[in-house]
């Protein structure tokens, strides 16, 4: 059985890994996430843009995958399981899973924002949130050092959004979990699964627009649905 996971911010907030919206509490509470998320706010105030980058990496490095990650690592002792996350945590990756696709970038990935050198460290530690922290330069070429995500106005990566495609046109169940089913590409990628016959399973406490033509919609949160969602899915194959 092939089993395609697209998951969402949802799952990774299981483990007090606040969503962006959550997140602008406090210190960030005045600025937009365009501001904080995008080249423009990178150009116009860098320091600004790493520290709070900075901060949710040392952020997620504190927290735990919940059991929602770690029934997903667990499934690959029964199918050939491909993650597909809009996450930039590595939370599936900790919980134990071996292929996984990161649509918008990773918390744990930096490079030089003149040359595309990577850079491997060290990070400076932040204990404690602050709100203009320089980034570190370069040493090929002395550019900025950046966070590898994807910001408002940059494509996504081409390899990781092919690969995602692929896992969603091929695999027998698509499981998309803790997502708006809002923001695309990658909202269209149940669209993709379903047009080529593939099953659906929607995991979200909340209705979303995939629920009305999702296979299976359940009104769960992911660590509580699933851990208990593949002994269903031979059920669902068979109907």
């Amino acid at each position: 059985m092939r089993i395609a996971v697209l998951s969402g911010a949802g799952i990774s907030a299981e483990s007090g890994v606040p969503t962006f919206r959550d997140d602008k509490t406090g210190l960030w509470a005045k600025y937009d996430p365009y501001e904080l998320s995008s080249t423009d706010g990178w150009q116009s105030h860098p320091e600004r843009v790493w520290a709070w980058y900075l901060w949710r990496h040392h952020l997620v490095e504190r927290v735990q995958p919940n059991d929602g990650h770690r029934a997903v690592a667990a499934w690959q002792d029964y199918a050939d399981v491909t993650v597909i996350t809009q996450n930039v945590d590595n939370l599936h990756e900790r919980a134990g899973s071996t292929t996984v696709h990161h649509l918008h970038g990773s918390l744990f990935e930096f490079w030089c924002d003149t040359c595309g050198s990577r850079f491997h460290g060290p990070l400076p530690d932040m204990p404690e949130p602050e709100l203009e922290k320089m980034p570190p330069q370069c040493d090929i070429c002395g550019g900025l050092i950046r966070p590898g995500i994807v910001w408002f106005g940059e494509q996504l990566p081409d390899e990781p959004w092919q690969a995602a495609v692929e896992a969603a046109a091929t695999a027998d169940v698509l499981v998309v979990v803790g997502t708006s089913a809002v923001v695309y590409p990658a909202a269209g990628l149940p669209e993709v699964a379903l047009a080529q016959g593939v099953i659906v399973v929607e995991v979200n406490p909340e209705q979303t627009p995939l629920s009305g033509t999702a296979t299976l919609s359940i009104r769960e949160s992911a660590s509580t649905a699933l851990p208990r969602l593949l002994p269903q899915l031979p059920e669902l194959l068979a109907n």
